[in-house]
């Protein structure tokens, strides 16, 4: 990894010049040799900062979310453009912030996890759960697995089975909780979060564990869907799934870092931001966050996984 990161490091030389300078801008971001869109060419995003803050703005590139990572800490990036699990371990292993989310197709900037039922069923509460079938959108999935086990694990409700250093220790503990698990692989009949509701639907499971919106998501027009009165949400629900964070070193807070922060959400409003934010973002918009109420409810239910920090370790560094 070191090697790699000299290597990162040269060739960020070769695009961002000078890094002693104060007075530029740098964004880590994975860039192409060329794109067959030109619209989705991150070089548009920093013109269009270096426009609207008075820095000039350079592209650190970066191989993974990992690299980006430890281009902030080390102070070769302003600012990196992160998925949630990433964000975690930035904030929490790193002490790094969240002070943008991307936004999803309708405004919001998460989505919130939660176990749905039949209403026919006499599952009143988690804690009943323990010896009944489950129906998870896949392995590790968000608000399919890692949100309530993490939140069940965390109040005491699902007991870890198994090392609690070790990832596979939750196969084993949702194996020994629950009588029969659906955990499909892509491309399996009850993959993702139509597959899980699907799946308790059918009565292969008796609980799913999705999303809040998963009704509305994916029963119109499904003629395996039954009445929305023949369905119910268990409570409490297991908190809020983040979309993408944009996270920078609290270290350089600074005019530099407020400039860049405002360019950033000029994005939403001046002329030729909506399209870099579509087609080099891929969000509709963004809007301003703090690293706990982005994160806080996710870092919570996931940091009780067993091996949860080896696993994001490893995959971060791929």
């Amino acid at each position: 990894m070191v090697v790699a990161l000299l290597l990162t490091t040269a060739f960020a030389g070769c695009i961002g010049g000078d890094e002693s300078s104060d007075n530029v801008i740098r964004i880590a971001f994975t860039v192409k040799d060329d794109y067959d869109n030109p619209d989705s060419n991150p070089q548009l995003l920093a013109d269009f900062i270096a426009e609207h803050s008075g820095y000039d703005v350079d592209l650190y590139p970066i191989a993974n979310e990992n690299a980006a990572i430890e281009a902030l800490n080390f102070g070769h990036a302003d600012v990196a453009f992160l998925d949630g699990g990433a964000g975690y371990v930035a904030w929490k292993s790193h002490g790094l912030e969240v002070v943008l989310a991307d936004q999803k197709d309708d405004g919001s900037t998460s989505y919130t996890a939660a176990a749905w039922v039949l209403n026919s069923s006499n599952i009143t509460t988690l804690e009943q759960l323990e010896g009944r079938n489950s129906c998870h959108t896949g392995w590790l999935k968000s608000a399919g697995m890692l949100m309530p086990m993490g939140y069940m694990i965390g109040n005491g409700i699902v007991d870890v089975q198994g090392p609690e250093d070790e990832i596979e220790s939750l196969r084993t503990t949702i194996e020994d909780h629950f009588d029969n698990a659906s955990i499909p692989s892509s491309g399996d009949l009850y993959y993702g979060y139509g597959g899980a509701f699907n799946c308790m639907t059918q009565g292969v499971g008796d609980v799913a564990f999705a999303k809040v919106s998963s009704y509305e998501d994916h029963c119109e027009g499904n003629d395996w869907c039954l009445g929305r009165e023949q369905y119910r949400i268990l409570e409490p629900h297991f908190g809020q799934v983040p979309s993408h964070p944009v996270v920078v070193n609290p270290d350089n807070a600074g005019e530099k870092q407020d400039a860049l922060i405002s360019a950033l959400l000029l994005l939403n409003t001046e002329e030729g931001g909506v399209a870099i934010l579509e087609n080099v973002l891929n969000t509709p918009g963004l809007v301003s966050v703090t690293s706990e109420n982005h994160l806080g409810s996710y870092s919570d239910a996931i940091s009780n996984i067993p091996g949860i920090t080896a696993y994001f370790a490893e995959k971060y560094d791929d």
